[in-house]
């Protein structure tokens, strides 16, 4: 017999005792023996939902480990894409008013700065491009 049917069977010996009892006991303690009888279902029913509401838990608490373990990109192709369209938009009048206000060596610092932004996010997103490596969750540290 499965768990179900052993408690759907103790189920119907308990009710079985209740009306035998009640038989022997007349009407006048039937609504204690039905009270008694109300009470033991609804312990069942009380037993039957918190197993129930620990399973889900469980369940969502397993859900939640393995998407914390598993690793996912910091950000995808769309906002590495997104990053360099600004950039570029961006250069145009970086480089104007860096050449108009101080020539060749204010437009040299203001690529610097837009290639240091954009060498910044290069690492961010794949530290292999410099010799590093992500962490994983057994490294403490990001190793070079």
């Amino acid at each position: 017999m499965s768990g179900m049917d052993a408690r759907d069977s103790e189920l119907k010996k308990e009710l079985n005792a209740t009306l035998q009892a009640r038989r022997e006991l007349g009407e006048e303690y039937e609504s204690a023996l039905v009270d008694s009888f109300l009470e033991k279902v609804d312990q069942r029913i009380d037993g039957a939902v918190e197993r129930r509401l620990r399973r889900q838990l469980a369940e969502q608490q397993m859900v939640v480990a393995r998407d914390s373990r598993s690793s996912k990109p910091t950000d995808s192709w769309g906002e590495r894409f997104g990053f360099g369209i600004v950039s570029l938009v961006l250069a145009v009048p970086l480089s104007a008013i860096g050449g108009g206000l101080a020539d060749l060596p204010g437009l040299l610092v203001a690529w610097a700065g837009i290639v240091g932004v954009n060498a910044f996010q290069a690492a961010r997103v794949n530290p292999a491009l410099f010799g590093r490596r992500r962490k994983s969750n057994q490294d403490s540290d990001w190793e070079d």
